[in-house]
């Protein structure tokens, strides 16, 4: 016997609703659920036979007091449609892979719709799994923070590069103005570089830059300090909360630990080891007081060190150690 066109859609209406892949939850007035989809079964092991003329909260206590119970009473009351916000709570409803009843919740994509049928409100709840779009936007964000990780590197020597070193000195000169706290910068380079290269090759070139480069980065303990690659064979180093004197100090010591590598240098090279020249400058409120003039200074100073015989600490033109 053929059924009726009414029974046919139903039938059609109900296989269509658990075909659906997302989790549909129909609320009558009194929050009492009226349909439950097919979908929402194996992720919470809830029949729709056994939910079904339950309140919501009595079958999903946790949502007491959450966004999906005030996004239920809005479109009970005045029809609105929410999509329910993910910043709090990504997994709002305590929903697995399908058939997992002790792996981690699924993120969720939850909208809720009030609409009205025969004179009656009605509440339709819509849940996605977005598992594996929030997946996919992690690891972007993990990609992207690694590729601007990388482009704060300098490629051969592993340390800052010139670009980090800008934002970073930067936003030290600010902190210092901010708490009127002091701070220094080293302008650093290795002396004689043309001849090293000249000599040994720019593959044993390289080698150097590496070398001298570690061995600065060793030189620098706290996490704040800086070293940097400025460009060639110059290295920099900021250190935040160190005054001109302590500087200068830790200038000497980075100075003293390249020379005691007892790297082999070219023959017509001023020393017969590889050697640092170093120039020192510290932020003043009145002087010194942007990257430009701090650089200017430091970059005086590293060529008053080389002018007087290199292998020396030059801190605003006073030779320290020569």
């Amino acid at each position: 016997m053929t059924l009726p066109v009414s029974d046919i859609a139903a039938e059609l209406s109900t296989r269509a609703l658990n075909l659906v892949n997302s989790g549909i939850i129909v609320l009558d007035a009194e929050q009492r659920i009226v349909v439950w989809n097919g979908w929402m079964t194996p992720r919470c092991a809830r029949s729709a036979a056994r939910v079904r003329e339950r309140r919501l909260l009595e079958v999903f206590p946790e949502l007491r007091g959450s966004r999906v119970e005030a996004a239920v009473l809005a479109a009970l009351l005045d029809g609105q449609h929410t999509n329910v916000p993910q910043t709090e709570n990504r997994a709002p409803f305590p929903l697995r892979e399908a058939g997992s009843l002790d792996g981690e919740r699924i993120d969720q994509a939850v909208s809720v719709s009030g609409f009205r049928e025969g004179g009656e409100c009605f509440c339709l709840i819509e849940i996605r799994d977005v598992s594996g779009v929030v997946e996919r936007e992690r690891r972007l964000l993990d990609h992207a923070e690694a590729m601007r990780a990388r482009s704060y590197v300098d490629g051969l020597s592993g340390i800052a590069n010139r670009r980090y070193f800008d934002v970073a000195l930067e936003r030290e000169l600010r902190r210092a103005q901010r708490v009127k706290g002091p701070l220094a910068l080293l302008l650093i380079d290795i002396d004689s570089f043309k001849a090293y290269n000249d000599h040994f090759g720019h593959q044993q070139g390289d080698t150097c830059l590496i070398t001298v480069a570690q061995a600065l980065a060793a030189k620098l303990k706290r996490p704040a300090d800086v070293a940097a690659r400025y460009g060639g064979e110059e290295f920099a180093a900021i250190l935040p909360d160190t005054s001109l004197e302590q500087a200068a100090l830790h200038a000497n010591a980075i100075r003293e630990h390249v020379a005691g590598l007892a790297l082999a240098h070219a023959p017509n090279a001023h020393w017969p080891v590889v050697t640092l020249s170093i120039g020192v400058a510290a932020f003043y409120a009145e002087r010194l007081n942007t990257p430009a003039a701090l650089i200017e200074a430091a970059d005086k100073a590293l060529y008053a060190a080389k002018d007087g015989g290199r292998n020396r600490v030059v801190v605003d033109g006073d030779i320290v150690v020569g």
